[in-house]
């Protein structure tokens, strides 16, 4: 299996594309309507959200004939557990919003038991509006006796709500399919915070940070041998004790290396004792018992994961930072990577139902797993490929369900004319090549001429008019520069799948140019073909300062070698 990113409903996919155990581990981060916006990817520079994203999910939060649809596939899945449970829910909750989404939820949880490895695991990432209902059905789908933790990240620093306290903390609900199940935690470290570092490692000296341990074990009825022998005054036997003078570990390993070059050679526990103080890392007491060892802060491993993360790992300290691509949702890399790390091996494949911008999928690549990710969005698909390719140069994947090339284009815009359901998916999926932000598409009224928008500058705008058809004219250039006068915007962009008429060059060159001091002139009215789109991507819109706040550029990425910050 290679890496494969869907665009598409994931209950369609999980049934049509995902065979049965071919996923070792599974994290999802299903969205929710509390206040209609976990689906959000972008807000636009007036910090109102994108009518057309939520649109992807606004059936889920009503009850509808899907959540029927989807109530009973779970009554007849075989799973008895399953069903007696949601309809024990629905006859408590009745037909509401937050019903529908738990039928919704319960029958992809049922595929997602079909594709999970008996020897995997299963990460569902919520916050409290639903986690109670989430966990109830997780242990009916998964067995309750396979549930493990319930895992609390603190995902931003302190603030208030009215009337209550503060909202701070996310859920993560972790199960297993089995007793049998991989597992690494104890390998994965977390970096320790830097207060963390000051109290845990208290002294210092010209080396750094240190902490005194102790050389000594309790002797469990030793009497003899040289570890029960007195050395340099110390006469611990007496007292019930023996040395414990390093020998193997991580931190013989750090010694070896860094400090005493051939430590792990000397074999008699008194000359490692020796060399030990020979180099400076015994304190010996003033007043006391026993010498200590030196333990630096510079070797230290970091503690195993807990179910506890305290230190908020979102971005509200670092907004600005490579990683953040703009989505008010996305989680971080440092939250994923150890999950992963804890719960798969290297080659395992990472599936994520709904990877909206893609974070999984990301810290899969860079823990060199193989993975799965699906979206229904033709701008979360976009994201995630520009970030990947960002990211890691030269790094392959397959992308299902979207044109990959200018045939594609054309078989979507005829499907399009043919079908209603299919009639905004070839704007979409072309806007999303230039990584515009959808218009007012798909909502009911008039789009007003504008499919699409690009932000520039502090507050510039670029307008985007989408055309799939055949039938283009010098008319509609003309009426897309009256939008612009409309709209006091500053760009046009026409965006069309049939290669422009000379008439419609002409007419375009005649708006003019577009300054901003600081860069070159630009035109003001642009015409760019979807072949040009599918080669350049971004590239083929000219702008003079393009803003990154909706979709950042990622970091090009390094090993993490088993250590995170969290």
């Amino acid at each position: 299996m290679t890496n494969h990113l869907y665009y598409g409903d994931n209950l369609d996919v999980l049934r049509d594309s995902i065979g049965d155990e071919s996923a070792d581990l599974i994290y999802l981060d299903p969205p929710f309507n509390s206040n209609a916006s976990y689906n959000v990817l972008f807000k636009s520079p007036s910090g109102t959200e994108s009518a057309a994203q939520i649109e992807a999910f606004d059936d889920t939060w009503h009850w509808t004939d899907t959540a029927e649809d989807a109530f009973g596939a779970v009554l007849r899945s075989g799973n008895g557990a399953a069903a007696e449970m949601l309809r024990a829910m629905r006859s408590f909750l009745g037909e509401n919003d937050m019903m529908a989404y738990l039928a919704m939820m319960a029958v992809r949880l049922l595929e997602l038991h079909r594709v999970l490895k008996p020897t995997g695991s299963l990460y569902l990432h919520c916050d409290p509006t639903a986690s109670h209902y989430l966990k109830i059905l997780l242990d009916a789908v998964f067995g309750a006796r396979n549930f493990r933790n319930d895992i609390t990240w603190r995902r931003s620093t302190a603030h208030s709500d009215a009337k209550r306290y503060g909202k701070v903390s996310d859920n993560i609900l972790f199960y297993t399919k089995s007793d049998n199940y991989g597992w690494n935690g104890d390998s994965v470290r977390i970096k320790r915070t830097p207060e963390e570092l000051e109290k845990s490692f208290p002294l210092k000296d010209e080396r750094g940070a240190y902490r005194s341990e102790n050389l000594t074990g309790p002797s469990h009825g030793q009497s003899g041998g040289e570890s029960a022998q007195a050395w340099r005054g110390y006469d611990i036997i007496a007292r019930g004790r023996v040395w414990s003078a390093p020998k193997t570990g991580k931190y013989a390993d750090y010694i070896d290396e860094y400090l005493i070059p051939g430590y792990k050679k000397i074999v008699g526990v008194h000359d490692r004792l020796d060399a030990l103080d020979n180099a400076g890392l015994i304190v010996h007491p003033k007043k006391g018992v026993w010498p200590g060892l030196k333990r630096y802060a510079a070797a230290d491993i970091g503690h195993a994961v807990q179910d506890i993360i305290l230190k908020p790992t979102g971005f509200t300290n670092y907004t600005k930072g490579m990683e953040f691509l703009g989505y008010p949702t996305q989680k971080p890399l440092e939250l994923l990577e150890p999950l992963i790390a804890a719960s798969s091996n290297e080659g395992d494949v990472v599936l994520d139902p709904f990877c909206g911008c893609g974070t999984t999928v990301h810290a899969a690549e860079k823990l060199n797993r193989q993975w799965i990710g699906i979206d229904i969005t033709h701008l979360a698909i976009g994201l995630i490929e520009k970030r990947l390719r960002h990211a890691f140069p030269g790094v392959t994947f397959t992308t299902h369900g979207v044109p990959q090339d200018l045939e594609g284009a054309r078989d979507l815009a005829k499907r399009g004319r043919e079908d209603k359901n299919y009639y905004f998916e070839f704007e979409k999926w072309a806007l999303s090549l230039i990584d515009a932000q959808p218009g007012n598409m798909g909502k009911k009224g008039a789009d007003r001429g504008i499919d699409g928008n690009i932000y520039f500058g502090k507050t510039e705008r670029a307008i985007v008019s989408v055309k799939a058809g055949d039938n283009i004219g010098v008319q509609m250039i003309r009426d897309l520069r009256g939008v612009l006068e409309r709209e006091r915007a500053e760009i046009g962009v026409f965006l069309t799948l049939t290669p422009p008429k000379k008439t419609m060059i002409a007419e375009a060159a005649a708006a003019g140019q577009f300054e901003m001091e600081g860069f070159s002139p630009v035109p003001r009215l642009q015409i760019v073909s979807i072949a040009e789109a599918l080669e350049l991507r971004d590239r083929a819109v000219r702008l003079p300062a393009r803003r990154d706040d909706a979709f950042k550029k990622s970091a090009r990425e390094v090993s993490t070698q088993g250590r995170f910050d969290l």
